[in-house]
């Protein structure tokens, strides 16, 4: 007798998948425009990227501690509380009105804070997928953000040029305490079996995959920051272009992914998506200048790069212990997010630089280191899939 599949499309998996759907459409109106917001407040092109930097540091330092305190408190306790301090917060920058560098010190508490939204939200979805249908409930959770990414940047940019930044700020506070509503239906909170530490460090299996994380991070870093500025500079029609095409890939891969199934260790197709992604970035650096060099590469770069994080997430519910998925799922997050800093820092700094020296053209310096980021990636995979064939 043929047994049918469970199903994926539950009322919990709904309700994570809308919260995920909800935090990305907001975030992505704001990373775009809040390095505009600070150019007129002040700040030069390289500084405009220091907001993503301190972001990005509070994300990943807070990830080590908020993800296992997620593990100790309750994954829903986090979520709503992440999602109250998100309000707050957006309160403020709405209320900045004199320099910039208030932006950057609020950031890396509002990093930290992302940080618990985002590791208690994996967590919560590791307990409401079928044990024998995780990668294609990860490919279909996957289609959350950049579902949520297509439509951010498009909005908040035209939103920037309408009506200006605090609209946008107050706006997005509202859409957060929303999610806060949302969140306290999720399933109850299942009472710590043991006492934990406040920071536990990660599992040496954790390792190669953050690795792959960290190394492909450096260069998608300066990508919602810079994208937009070097659209803006050429003078495109669509400077929102970037950021949406990179999300339709995103989309386009997963609709792919979800017809072609995956292998039975789906970590073995980590390596073809990271050489996707390389091509990508290569398009950027390379191309002629235009809008289609946006959206060509965009499309490539989205569709390798989103199933990384797919493949990676994957693999840490099928090897990590349920009690102790929030704190693995901060590793992943500091991986990421540290990679994403270094990578606005540095690259951006060289952005900066040649931005001065060469105009627009400048920015392609940047696109040819980070897809040398990428390409650094690729030999780390393959590693982590020799390690999963041997166990297997």
């Amino acid at each position: 007798m043929r047994h049918s599949r469970p199903s994926l499309f539950t009322p919990q998996f709904t309700l994570v998948f809308s919260i995920t759907f909800i935090t990305f459409f907001a975030a992505f109106q704001l990373f775009p425009t809040v390095p505009l917001r600070l150019i007129q407040l002040g700040a030069s092109v390289a500084q405009s990227g220091w907001f993503m930097g301190a972001f990005t540091i509070g994300s990943a330092l807070g990830a080590l501690f908020t993800g296992p305190l997620g593990d100790r408190l309750g994954q829903r306790r986090m979520i709503v509380a992440s999602t109250l301090c998100f309000t707050a917060i957006l309160v403020l920058y709405g209320l900045i009105q004199d320099h910039w560098g208030w932006f950057c010190v609020l950031a890396f508490p509002h990093g930290v804070v992302w940080s618990g939204l985002l590791t208690a939200t994996m967590a919560t979805l590791g307990n409401v997928l079928p044990a024998d249908r995780r990668a294609d409930g990860m490919n279909l959770y996957g289609l959350a953000s950049p579902g949520g990414v297509i439509f951010g940047p498009l909005l908040g940019v035209t939103l920037f040029g309408c009506f200006g930044f605090p609209v946008i700020a107050f706006g997005l506070a509202g859409a957060f305490l929303l999610l806060a509503g949302l969140a306290t239906i999720l399933p109850p909170d299942r009472p710590a079996r043991e006492r934990r530490p406040p920071f536990q460090a990660p599992e040496r299996l954790m390792a190669a995959p953050c690795s792959v994380l960290l190394a492909t991070a450096l260069g998608y870093g300066v990508l919602g920051t810079y994208t937009t500025q070097e659209a803006l500079a050429l003078g495109s029609p669509a400077p929102w272009a970037f950021l949406t095409f990179m999300a339709v890939g995103m989309v386009g891969m997963r609709v792919v992914m979800s017809v072609a199934g995956f292998d039975t260790q789906p970590v073995r197709r980590l390596p073809s998506m990271l050489w996707l992604a390389c091509a990508g970035l290569l398009v950027l650096a390379l191309a002629p200048t235009g809008l289609p060099r946006h959206v060509f590469s965009a499309l490539l770069y989205g569709a390798g790069y989103s199933m990384v994080h797919t493949l990676i997430n994957t693999y840490v519910l099928e090897t990590v212990h349920p009690e102790r998925r929030g704190a693995a799922f901060g590793a992943t997050l500091f991986s990421f997010d540290a990679g994403i800093s270094l990578g606005s820092l540095l690259i951006g700094g060289v952005i900066g630089w040649a931005e001065r020296r060469y105009g627009a053209a400048g920015f392609r310096l940047g696109w040819a280191i980070s897809a040398l980021m990428a390409l650094a990636a690729v030999p780390l995979s393959y590693r982590l899939v020799r390690r999963v064939d041997r166990q297997s």
